[in-house]
C-alpha cells in the first residue's frame, strides 16, 4: 500500500484550514486517513502549524510520500532535517549525541532565516 502524507480540507468556504493525515495514495482527499499526525493552518499570520514531530519523522522514514505543500511544511519544522541526520548516524559518520545539538542550532537557524529581521 503506498502512503501519502498530505492535507485534508476542513472549515468553511474561503477560511480552510487542513489536517496532515497520512493515508492511502488511492484514497479521496478528505476520505479515509490512517493517521492524523497534525494541523496546517494558513489564516494566520504566520500560518500555524501544530505536528507531532516524532510521527511525522516516523511515516517519512518508512517512506510515505508527502505532497508537496506537506514537504515544505515538513522541511521547516525540521523533520528532513532530522532525517538526514539519522541517515548519517546510520552510516556511523555521526554520533548520536551530536545530531540532537545540531538539530537545535539548525532550527534557530530556520527560524531566524523566516523573521525578515535577521541580517
Amino acid at each position: 500500500m503506498a502512503t501519502r502524507i498530505r492535507l485534508q480540507r476542513h472549515g468553511r468556504k474561503s477560511y480552510a484550514f487542513y489536517s496532515i493525515v497520512i493515508a492511502d495514495s488511492r484514497a479521496p482527499r478528505d476520505g479515509k486517513f490512517i493517521e492524523k499526525i497534525g494541523t496546517y493552518n494558513p489564516n494566520t499570520n504566520p500560518a500555524t502549524v501544530d505536528l507531532n514531530f516524532d510521527a511525522a519523522l516516523a511515516w517519512v522514514l518508512k517512506g510515505a510520500q508527502p505532497s508537496d505543500t506537506v514537504r515544505n511544511i515538513l522541511s521547516r519544522e525540521g523533520v528532513y532535517m532530522k532525517k538526514h541526520l539519522l541517515g548519517g548516524v546510520a552510516k556511523g559518520a555521526r554520533i548520536r549525541r551530536d545530531d540532537d545539538r545540531f538539530l537545535c542550532g539548525a532550527a534557530d537557524v530556520l527560524h531566524r532565516k523566516g523573521d525578515g529581521d535577521a541580517p
